[in-house]
């Protein structure tokens, strides 16, 4: 292209990628419009309403025996299926991004299987399968063990619906990354473990925990599929969200708010987490970059 031309394109190419000032603040405004009616009033209504009848009334609620058990019960859970999906989920994305097998994409479209049922379906599957009228049922019952309507129940539900997060994170580092490190470990004598330990883990370790993050706030706030599972027993299998229900339902809307207020802090400390993954992650590739 002639320079002239080049010259002129300048002006048209700035023209293209820019817009009028007000175009710009329509544009801000709107989004922060938005931002505030469907994140920032809901946040302070329950904040609001939380600490209506003053602080002592809030922490009275928090400290009532069946909020501790839910939020006992809560912690449980997510500390029982989070460390499970990571174990599965770099075990998925591992065999997925680095190895060509038969059924690959039958295991991809499996990892997908709960973002595509809706949980309170995926509640009612295991209380088929595990409930005393259910398939497994009566062999449960003649053994003792009782999964639905007990705490066993509600990690297998909470797993089930937690389980492509990590995974889903993974599998696109992993396929970005490509395997040239791994072989050349591998070559240089490296056994697998000593692979994935000095090569593979650090090279995914931003994804791996945005991942768990993203699984741990799911696992802490599942209401559908725990609500099936669950049998609704208070002090015993009710999680936070659950107590959050059955507290409004019986009207008592401070106490239900006040623990709807310790779900709305975890929701804000993922997203502080999350950003300061994301601004860890690009410093990094940034630095990588440069060298």
């Amino acid at each position: 292209m002639p320079i002239v031309a080049l010259k002129e394109s300048i002006p048209l190419r700035r023209q293209a990628v820019s817009e009028a000032a007000w175009v710009k603040f329509l544009l801000i405004a709107a989004g922060i419009g938005i931002l505030g009616l469907f994140l920032l009033l809901p946040l302070a209504t329950v904040f609001g309403q939380a600490l209506s009848k003053g602080l002592d009334a809030y922490f009275e609620a928090l400290i009532d025996d069946d909020a501790q058990a839910a939020v006992r019960l809560t912690l449980i859970v997510a500390a029982i299926a989070v460390p499970l999906n990571v174990v599965f989920g770099v075990t998925a994305a591992w065999c997925i991004a680095k190895f060509d097998f038969r059924g690959k994409s039958l295991l991809t479209t499996l990892i997908d299987i709960p973002f595509s049922v809706s949980p309170v379906i995926s509640g009612l599957v295991y209380v088929l399968l595990f409930g005393l009228q259910g398939w497994f049922g009566p062999w449960l019952k003649v053994h003792d063990i009782k999964l639905i309507f007990a705490v066993p129940g509600i990690v297998l539900a909470t797993v089930f619906v937690t389980f492509p997060f990590v995974a889903r994170e993974l599998i696109p580092l992993m396929e970005e990354q490509g395997t040239e490190e791994e072989e050349a470990a591998v070559v240089l004598g490296a056994s697998g473990w000593r692979v994935f330990w000095t090569v593979t883990l650090p090279n995914i370790k931003w994804g791996l925990l945005y991942g768990v993050l993203l699984c741990n706030a799911r696992a802490m706030g599942e209401f559908g599929a725990v609500s099936v599972v669950s049998g609704h027993i208070r002090g015993l299998t009710n999680t936070m969200p659950l107590h959050v229900e059955i507290l409004y339902n019986e009207y008592n809307y401070m106490a239900a708010f006040a623990v709807a207020s310790l779900l709305a802090m975890l929701a804000l400390v993922t997203l502080a987490a999350k950003a300061l993954l994301e601004w860890r992650f690009s410093r990094e590739i940034a630095a990588g970059s440069r060298h």
